[in-house]
């Protein structure tokens, strides 16, 4: 069943870093051998990322820190704070930027926050209970008695995980659901060498968005999510991974990926648009999970898209970097603004490796209604 996204609001740290200085802070984690920083800074460069925001930051110090919670490594052994003290932060931070991101949502939809049915929340950088949920309720003035349901720990796609239990919800048409995705990944930052791991801490940043949802709603501009799809690429399992280490939680991530996508692809979108009577040519808006340029280039040489298709995340990157989860939202919010397609495709990427789509309609305003004489 299709349902309305009233609303789309987003939420970022109030401190930012540019590529140029994570380059260099994450020289200090050990992360490169000594005298080779500029390699370390030319790679950071690639990913196409001009500034990330991070709950860490700190107004800089006289001695130039930017942060104090990761310190400079002591030796190859140091692998940075322990898991327990990253979940520690997670709980005292992630509150605050989900509910900032939420109360913008409910503003712009016009929903009181006591008509709120169902919660659902979203994240898989952190884990506290009570936790974000119930600091939401409490923030926002939620009905004690509303129906809380949390999607954790699924990777970068969440955010259609959160929005396929929001539309099973909005099929009972009194109910209106609020979604909320808060990802906080500059807490697992990682220290040591290992390849991908220095890539993540390139590009992975804090951010939340959030939506509120319904069978129906006002006439306003919009989306609708008409069909949602979800798939698992062939021979891919270890290409992509997410697991909880002493030290925090730590990302597997192959070169293989944007191949596979590159070569597969294609053929799923294909399939999945044929089963609505569309083609890839039909589609106006093209909203991609920006996991890094060498995803969103492949995807697009996969679908031969436009130069300026994927502009809504190409600019998502580079002004936000990869937030988890919370990603595809702020593109599907920018989107709004930006395009005026009357049909978006969504898709995002996760541990499995798995894919997961979203066939968006473009719900646009009324016309006002005819008040002239007739002649």
């Amino acid at each position: 069943m299709s349902f309305a996204i009233l609303s789309i609001a987003t939420a970022s740290p109030p401190l930012r870093i540019s590529q140029s200085d994570a380059a260099a802070m994450a020289a200090s984690f050990g992360n490169l051998p000594p005298g080779r920083e500029r390699s370390l800074a030319a790679m950071y460069h690639q990913t196409r990322i001009r500034t990330r925001g991070s709950v860490l930051l700190e107004a800089p110090a006289a001695d130039g820190a930017l942060q104090q919670f990761f310190p400079p490594a002591t030796g190859p052994e140091d692998e940075g704070p322990t898991t327990s003290a990253r979940m520690e932060r997670y709980a005292e931070e992630a509150g605050r930027l989900a509910v900032a991101a939420a109360r913008e949502a409910l503003a712009l939809s016009g929903v009181d926050a006591g008509r709120i049915t169902h919660l659902v929340t979203c994240s898989c950088t952190g884990f506290a209970n009570p936790g974000v949920d119930l600091q939401l309720v409490a923030d926002l003035g939620l009905s004690p008695s509303v129906a809380r349901t949390h999607v954790g720990f699924m990777g970068c796609h969440g955010a259609f995980n959160s929005l396929r239990v929001a539309g099973a919800f909005a099929a009972d048409p009194r109910s209106v659901v609020l979604v909320v995705a808060v990802e906080l990944c500059s807490l697992h930052f990682q220290y040591g060498r290992r390849g991908d791991l220095v890539v993540a801490n390139a590009i992975f940043a804090d951010g939340a968005a959030a939506l509120v949802a319904a069978a129906d709603g006002p006439p306003r501009d919009g989306w609708r999510v008409r069909r949602q799809w979800s798939s698992i690429l062939p021979d891919s399992a270890g290409d992509m991974g997410w697991e909880i280490g002493d030290h925090g939680f730590r990302m597997t991530l192959s070169p293989r990926v944007a191949g596979l996508l590159e070569r597969g692809i294609r053929g799923l979108v294909e399939e999945t648009l044929a089963a609505e009577g569309l083609g890839i040519a039909d589609i106006g808006a093209w909203a991609v999970h920006p996991g890094g340029p060498r995803i969103l280039d492949a995807i697009g040489v996969a679908l031969d898209l436009s130069p300026g298709a994927l502009m809504a995340s190409q600019a998502v990157l580079a002004d936000h970097g990869n937030m988890s989860s919370a990603t595809i939202l702020f593109i599907l919010r920018d989107l709004l603004a930006t395009t005026d397609a009357d049909r978006c495709f969504a898709m995002a990427f996760g541990p499995g490796l798995t894919a997961e789509f979203a066939l968006l309609d473009r719900a646009t305003p009324a016309p006002a209604p005819f008040s002239g004489n007739a002649s």
